[in-house]
């Protein structure tokens, strides 16, 4: 049929797909090889048009790679555990574990839909027994290293609900459920020594600078927050120390020693232990307790608005000058952050100033305008690095101090007491204390048979679950209720994909398998991810190497980040009436037009905003495209051309450009995918085309362009060149240089910058013959104007300044 008809020609060939296996890939390890891969979803029920973006970038790469004579491996899977389950839960009396199996069963339906080419033999969600398994494993292995290890740690509690809430469902501070006033309540936690990779993870990135968004790198650089500086302790003044017992001190880091003696007043975190005593002993003034009792309760995000403090019955003696300094609890102060102690030097720091001026509290300047030490005594007269050294030394000499390297990066808290993850195979026994589970009684999985109200965790209320026998006395004990953090199972997912589905159940990966196909050559996501999941996982890969499990350091090669999908400059929202449903793409239009349409309007990394005549626009062409292509003869590989006229040469060579374009693009020579400028070059191609009517050309243009063009419009081009070329253009193809040295070339004509007009002249025709024959042709636009200036710009175009 010539008439376009996306619908039956979509639903033909991914049923083709689907049938043949084509997107498997394959066990010949001796061919080149792409790991191509898309940041998982979680399974929410229905894709969004970010997800469209992400996986038509992917899909696009993976359909290339493959027509190059690629091993391609492009998986997908379900990201499945977390709290959005536990809420459908609450709100509609469904189980997690049926919501988020039926949701990932809509989303491969939808994926499906959109023609994207993963692999369906290794597809897999994070809650399936096999992958806890194996993570249990991990867990396991990590404890015996010393690199899981637990302590007391504040979290936001909702006293009603009686249950530990994330930061996301403490709104305004109050519960997100019941608007109960959020509490921090100390609670044993679990965690993982991210912090002993600090300095690895730091080099690592090095190793990506030119692969990874530079953006990204700076964002991880700062969230480890390398810094070096001296540790060192402010005595506490005699009767203050008597009011403390045991804590005679207040140790402090510092990047800045050169300013020690601008030193006015020391903030301390509110859960400080010299807080904690003042407050068991009750010395504080009953304003005083309640101000720090609300700090305490108040989560650290919260405590970060607004700055507050009070100040303590505590004095300070400055270690060089033995001035007594006055205490404060100031909520900025995070007690996960060094020591829990600052020392405040108001007249060079923004937010010391900010609380000194805040409170009332002298700020001494100790640094000149022409940037030399002042009032610092011995130190007068240095610069600050130089002071920095000579105050090292002497703290250091004098056994007060010790030079230190700090980083800004903290361990990674994994404990939630929630129901849908994976269980922390722990298991606490009266005789052996906390000890891990047996690997051979591994997968410890979620009993089904719970109630899920939003009242704790629903583990410590069942009654049969955490009755076990301890695996090292085997004595009766207690099973660990907590559930791992869902970055857990985000943070090695990718190496999972890489083990063929036969040996999921025996080992966590297939060796041989691991060393083809890791690391991932190209890895898609969003920015917002540049921190929590991108560092996880390489903190993850390193430690997995460690376990002896792979054999390298970074999982990423490289990394494309895509820019957010907006609607009339705002991110697409329900509560904001934008959203634009791919489902209703689908419906009115098909899947290769939103693809053709998410490519189009933008590059992969910068913002889409939503744009329904473009969206319109993209539509026409396609539908022109797949209705032109019987004008082409049907022939096993490009047929010869000769004798050509200038319009033919002029097609010829729009098409050979965009396949230049094509190979530029997809193998990085123009860097960040720019598929927009692909199209448009295709575009240019069938409009040169629709000039002749040379089947023999048209032959040609259609076995290049289905072929440039099947990364992103797969099911029209597939049609056209099964039609056409029993899909033996699908493969790779080179650019014919001739068909790019022109005779006749095109050349645009502007008035005052602005496009008039444009000619096709020969390629070597002198300034003097362009300048007289653009004349001729903006005649209209010329005629009773004075020329103030003519500019030429070689093969491009022709100005003129009226």
């Amino acid at each position: 049929m010539k008439h376009y008809n996306p619908h039956s020609i979509e639903a033909k060939w991914q049923n083709i797909w689907a049938q043949s296996g084509v997107f498997e890939p394959l066990k010949d390890f001796s061919k080149p090889k792409k790991y191509i891969l898309s940041m998982f979803p979680y399974p929410s029920g229905a894709i969004h048009m970010g997800h469209v973006r992400n996986y038509a970038i992917g899909d696009a790469l993976a359909r290339y790679y493959r027509q190059m004579g690629y091993n391609v491996l492009h998986p997908m899977g379900f990201d499945a555990f977390g709290m959005p389950a536990e809420n459908a839960a609450i709100q509609y009396g469904v189980h997690p574990k049926q919501w988020t199996y039926e949701n990932m069963s809509k989303m491969r339906t939808e994926f499906q839909a959109l023609g994207f080419s993963f692999s369906q033999e290794r597809e897999f969600a994070t809650c399936d027994p096999h992958y806890t398994k194996i993570e249990q494993g991990f867990f396991i292995e990590m404890y015996k290293q010393g690199l899981v290890y637990q302590k007391e740690a504040w979290l936001n509690w909702c006293p009603k609900d009686k249950t530990v809430l994330a930061n996301e469902q403490v709104v305004d501070g109050k519960c997100w459920r019941c608007d109960t006033p959020v509490v921090q309540k100390q609670m044993p936690q679990y965690y993982l020594k991210i912090t002993q990779y600090a300095e690895e993870l730091l080099e690592g990135l090095k190793t990506l600078e030119g692969h990874w968004p530079a953006q990204v790198l700076r964002m991880q650089e700062n969230w480890i927050g390398k810094s070096q500086g001296l540790a060192f302790a402010f005595a506490l003044a005699p009767e203050s120390a008597a009011l403390l017992d045991s804590h005679a001190q207040i140790e402090v880091f510092t990047t800045r020693i050169d300013t020690i003696y601008g030193v006015t007043f020391i903030a301390l975190a509110p859960g400080h232990p010299s807080v904690g005593a003042l407050l068991e002993r009750d010395l504080l003034e009953p304003s005083i307790k309640q101000a720090i009792i609300e700090m305490q309760n108040t989560s650290a995000r919260a405590r970060s608005m607004e700055k507050k403090g009070v100040l303590l019955p505590l004095y300070a003696l400055h270690p060089l000058s033995c001035e007594r300094i006055p205490i404060y609890v100031a909520n900025f102060v995070l007690e996960s952050y060094g020591s829990g102690a600052l020392m405040g030097v108001p007249a060079h720091d923004t937010r010391d100033h900010e609380f000194a001026t805040l409170l009332n509290i002298p700020i001494k300047s100790v640094i000149s305008q022409e940037g030399l030490l002042e009032h610092s005594h011995d130190y007068d007269g240095l610069t600050p690095a130089q002071a920095r050294e000579k105050l090292s030394d002497w703290f250091e000499a004098h056994g007060l101090g010790q030079r230190i390297t700090h980083y800004r990066l903290q361990d990674w808290g994994i404990s939630r007491q929630r129901y849908w993850g994976a269980l922390i195979p722990m298991v606490r026994c009266d005789h052996c204390g906390l000890v891990p589970e047996k690997h051979e009684n591994l997968p410890i999985l979620l009993p089904e048979d719970v109630n899920i109200d939003g009242e704790g965790n629903p583990l410590e209320k069942h009654p049969k679950f955490r009755a076990c026998t301890c695996p090292t006395c085997n004595r009766p004990a207690l099973r660990e209720c907590d559930t791992m953090d869902t970055f857990f199972q985000s943070s090695w997912y990718f190496l999972r994909y890489a083990t063929p589905k036969e040996l999921w159940e025996k080992e966590a990966f297939d060796p041989q398998a691991l060393d083809y196909w890791l690391g991932v050559d190209e890895y898609i996501g969003g920015v917002e991810h540049a921190i929590l999941h991108l560092l996880y996982a390489r903190f993850f890969t390193r430690v997995l190497r460690d376990l002896g499990y792979v054999r390298l350091d970074e999982p990423f090669t490289c990394l494309t980040t895509q820019g957010m999908v907006l609607k009339e400059g705002a991110k697409m929202s329900k509560s904001k009436g934008n959203v634009v449903s791919p489902q209703e793409i689908l419906s009115k239009y098909g899947a290769d037009i939103a693809r053709l349409y998410i490519h189009f309007v933008a590059p992969p990394s910068k913002e889409l905003d939503w744009n329904d005549k473009a969206l319109e626009g993209g539509a026409r062409f396609i539908k022109r495209f797949y209705e032109k292509s019987f004008l082409a003869l049907p022939c096993d590989h490009p047929p010869k051309l000769e004798n050509l006229n200038a319009q033919e040469k002029q097609a010829r060579a729009k098409v050979h450009t965009a396949l230049q374009k094509c190979h530029a693009i997809f193998e990085k020579k123009q860097p960040g995918y720019p598929f927009n400028t692909l199209i448009a070059a295709s575009m240019e191609a069938l409009n040169a085309l629709e000039k002749t009517s040379n089947p023999a050309l048209w032959s040609e243009a259609y076995y290049i362009l289905t072929h440039i063009l099947e990364p992103i419009i797969p099911h029209v081009c597939s049609e056209i060149a099964n039609r056409l070329f029993k899909c033996q253009n699908f493969k790779p193809q080179e650019v014919d240089k001739t068909a790019l040295e022109q005779e006749s070339i095109e050349i645009a004509i502007t008035i005052n910058g602005k496009k008039r007009a444009s000619m096709v002249v020969p390629k070597d025709l002198d300034r003097d013959g362009l300048l007289a024959q653009a004349k001729v042709q903006a005649h209209k636009w010329l005629e009773n104007q004075e020329i103030r200036k003519e500019v030429v710009v070689p093969a491009k175009l022709v100005n003129f300044v009226i």
